[in-house]
């Protein structure tokens, strides 16, 4: 299969994972008014970067991985905790976004670095 067809099926895939992070959001009760600011919020672990991009990169990629996004989704609905559901749904939404937009987990390296490749000026 070619490059292409492999990095458009990655990306549909992503924007299916956005959207059911949406469309749980809003099924478990989320609002609309709330849900931007919820989308955005996982990008306040850019401020690990401040300690470095070693440490800067743990904390981001805590906050961007499907595992703790299922496990928070997992946990909520075993629990019957509707916050840790919706908090589940929107690191899923947040991350299906950032993945189809070219976004990935960080490299200690540096923020541009990630597993999707290099972003910023070529």
């Amino acid at each position: 299969m070619a490059p292409s067809v492999v990095a458009a099926i990655l990306r549909a895939e992503s924007v299916a994972i956005g959207a059911a992070g949406v469309v749980l959001w809003f099924a478990q009760g989320g609002t609309l008014i709330w849900l931007a600011p919820a989308i955005l919020s996982p990008d306040l672990s850019i401020a690990g970067y401040a300690a470095g991009p070693r440490i800067g990169a743990v904390v981001y990629n805590l906050a961007h991985n499907l595992v703790v996004a299922l496990a928070a989704l997992g946990l909520g609905f075993l629990v019957a905790s509707t916050p840790l559901v919706l908090t589940g749904a929107i690191l899923m939404a947040h991350i299906g976004m950032d993945r189809a937009s070219g976004f990935g987990l960080k490299y200690a390296t540096s923020f541009q670095d990630t597993h999707l490749g290099r972003i910023g000026r070529r």
